[in-house]
């Protein structure tokens, strides 16, 4: 059993990083935390760092509520942000009969863990080394992704756990995007097309630890301010 709030200050100190985390712009902040506690349910590792490294993806994607990227009721033509970055496409509706001729573009978010690492660039699109989903030497068994909102706060969340026999550790992780885009098809119907991104990309220095019967709580926060 996870005792979450049995965990003194004291011992946070200890376990923790420094964490004081800089003034990285006045309208985006962003953070990373996670929790690891042994089969016991005892926290033996703590970890809370800025998220530093943001893809163009992201940037594409937040630029819609920050500086207004969507078109107008009047226009048919998605933004070229959204287009030449996030390869959606520039009109999706195919219903060109009435008053259906309208896109709604929606998303979701999921946290991916891995074990490699490699050098950052605004172009990525995965991870190094993505840990599979299992009970296999070298995999994790995750549960589903939880999503809060609360203000201009979003909350992403994911909890992984070791039950292989070997020590396993994670040095990247990474916030993916499953993006959808809502219209009405040639046939009047209502049809979604979905696609994906690497909204971040950071790593664990040292690594994430997790040995055998670990269970680590992994958070990433994007904060818009102002």
């Amino acid at each position: 059993m996870v005792t979450l709030d049995l965990v003194s200050g004291e011992d946070i100190a200890k376990l923790v990083i420094p964490n004081d985390l800089p003034d990285e712009g006045p309208s985006f902040k962003a953070y990373i935390e996670a929790k690891v506690y042994d089969k016991d349910g005892r926290l033996i590792q703590y970890r809370k760092q800025p998220m530093r490294s943001p893809t163009q993806y992201l940037l594409a994607l937040i630029s819609i509520p920050l500086v207004g990227t969507y078109s107008s009721s009047s226009s048919s033509q998605a933004p070229g942000i959204l287009v030449n970055v996030l390869g959606l496409p520039s009109q999706q509706y195919s219903y060109l009969t009435g008053n259906y001729n309208s896109a709604n573009i929606l998303w979701d978010f999921s946290i991916y863990l891995g074990s490699g690492t490699q050098t950052f660039s605004p172009t990525l699109n995965s991870l190094a080394a993505p840990i599979a989903n299992g009970s296999g030497a070298g995999q994790l068994t995750y549960s589903s992704v939880s999503v809060n909102y609360s203000g201009t706060d979003i909350y992403t969340y994911i909890t992984a756990i070791n039950y292989s026999s070997t020590t396993i550790n994670v040095t990247e992780i990474g916030l993916i995007a499953t993006i959808y885009i809502q219209f009405q098809n040639s046939s009047n119907a209502y049809q979604a097309n979905t696609y994906t991104a690497l909204l971040t990309y950071d790593t664990f220095s040292p690594p994430i630890t997790m040995p055998p019967g670990a269970i680590a709580t992994f958070k990433i926060v994007l904060s818009f301010l102002g």
